[in-house]
């Protein structure tokens, strides 16, 4: 499903936008802006998970990075 949305760019970003349809790295502008999009969902999404790292404080001692990789491959397997 796919909703029809109209936005306003600067002339900079229209050009980027242009210019990437253009390179035929994309087929269209609608792919470029969806492709945007997803990056900045993952963005917004490492600094939450960045800030909750933060604030959960100092890893136990003795941990090691093989440690914390696979306990955090453990809590995303369960979300």
């Amino acid at each position: 499903m796919t909703e029809k949305i109209s936005v306003s760019l600067t002339s900079e970003h229209a050009h980027l936008l242009h210019e990437a349809v253009k390179s035929g790295d994309y087929a269209s502008s609608s792919e470029v802006i969806r492709e945007a999009l997803r990056e900045w969902k993952n963005r917004r999404l490492l600094g939450q998970m960045w800030d909750e790292g933060i604030a959960s404080g100092p890893a136990e001692p003795g941990l090691s990075m093989s440690d914390i990789k696979a306990e955090a491959r453990r809590r995303k397997a369960t979300d």
